[in-house]
């Protein structure tokens, strides 16, 4: 008997190969214009100076799986990220396994070069003990600051806080590096003007 669609992609976004910046060509993004909004309670903590840079959402075969804003101090450069503090707040759309959302990170965190096993082994470990499973209108929060820390918070309540450098820096560019896997959406978060447009 054949499944239902809607079951199989149900399956599928459950399955949790699709968090983050996915590397398939179903992904898509959408840029959502950047207004005037609230700065949620955890980023006014963080980062009191913070500003909206930029904002986007992900899908995947055309289902919403989050919607992402980019904080940031008024200092902030795009071609140097990761030299200020910022908060990248992301609002889910629908219901993700917390393990999968570890996975999906340490996949795309390995883009940005060569990571020894053992020190993936432990960051998976580490990110698969601090995500939760996620619902629905849940957001998560990655406050970064240079030179080494990064503090998750789940609708803002605080996770966990990583103080290692690397694992800092290759996390928050999942999404700002040049080499995401998602660079349409990179644009978007940093305000940077669409080729072509």
């Amino acid at each position: 008997m054949k499944r239902p669609l809607f079951t199989d992609r149900r399956r599928l976004l459950r399955g949790g190969a699709w968090l983050l910046c996915g590397s398939l060509p179903a992904w898509s993004w959408a840029q959502t214009a950047v207004v005037p909004a609230a700065l949620p309670a955890e980023v006014r903590t963080e980062l009191p100076t913070a500003r909206l840079q930029g904002a986007g959402r992900l899908s995947f075969l055309g289902l919403r799986i989050y919607d992402s804003k980019l904080w940031v101090d008024p200092a902030f450069t795009a071609e140097n990220f990761e030299r200020h503090p910022l908060a990248l707040e992301l609002v889910y759309a629908r219901s993700l396994d917390g393990k999968q959302i570890a996975e999906r990170s340490l996949t795309e965190m390995k883009r940005a070069g060569p990571l020894d096993d053992t020190r993936a082994a432990a960051w998976l470990a580490d990110m698969g003990a601090t995500f939760p499973d996620v619902s629905a209108n849940d957001r998560i929060t990655g406050a970064y600051q240079p030179g080494g820390s990064l503090r998750f918070f789940l609708n803002g309540k605080l996770l966990r806080e990583f103080r290692d450098a690397e694992f800092a820096r290759r996390f928050i560019g999942i999404w700002l590096s040049p080499k995401t896997s998602e660079p349409a959406l990179r644009q978007s978060l940093l305000g940077l003007k669409q080729a072509g447009g």
